[in-house]
């Protein structure tokens, strides 16, 4: 069993998202605030996504649009539900700052393929459920070369890659390219909550 990227990535998870945590426990306070009062006391936004070997989780975001709904009781459009602060919160995914405590529990870390619905699994090709082969993270390798502007294929094909080499270096390069396509907000058209394109499958 290698060291990195199990018992290691695990400590160093751990330890980054309890440091993060302190260090942005102020601005979090005040996002959970204006959320709060954007969404009638609801400031996190809850769904069950796929972990490492298929195992489902509870992700935690900050809550970036309300509930409101037509008079047919179907949820409006995202762009006429999308807070101004929760549109804010996603141009510098600011929205993703709960998912520490993902990390703190073990079921996230911080690089790793993104966590997608279960509604996927029988989706997904072979080659593509390979990306449960590990933990996945807030931000990957498929994130910092394209996000959401790339096809699902392409993001399958980056996820493996990262599967396939993974490695202190790798890991540290993809946060650095984070915060750099974060500042600069490249390659970000949306959030990958509720609006991201649904998956269909992959034509073999």
């Amino acid at each position: 069993m290698k060291l990195y990227p199990t018992l290691i990535k695990r400590i160093a998870d751990f330890f980054a998202a309890l440091i993060g945590l302190l260090i942005v426990s102020p601005l979090l306070i005040i996002l959970i605030i204006v959320m709060s009062i954007y969404n009638n006391g609801k400031p996190f936004f809850y769904q069950t996504r796929t972990g490492k070997n298929g195992k489902l989780f509870t992700i935690i975001k900050l809550k970036t649009m309300t509930d409101k709904k037509d008079s047919d009781g179907n949820l409006l459009p995202v762009a006429e539900r999308i807070t101004k602060v929760g549109d804010f919160c996603r141009k510098f995914s600011l929205d993703e700052i709960p998912q520490l405590f993902n990390i703190l529990k073990g079921d996230m870390s911080l690089v790793g393929p993104r966590p997608l619905l279960p509604k996927y699994l029988p989706l997904y090709t072979e080659r593509q459920n390979r990306r449960h082969e590990v933990t996945p993270g807030i931000t990957g390798w498929a994130q910092v070369n394209g996000r959401n502007t790339i096809s699902w294929e392409q993001k399958f094909e980056y996820d493996v890659h990262y599967v396939d080499n993974q490695s202190f270096l790798l890991d540290l390069k993809i946060i650095f390219m984070t915060i750099d396509k974060v500042l600069n907000r490249k390659d970000v058209y949306y959030s990958d909550n509720d609006d991201m394109p649904i998956f269909t499958g992959t034509k073999e």
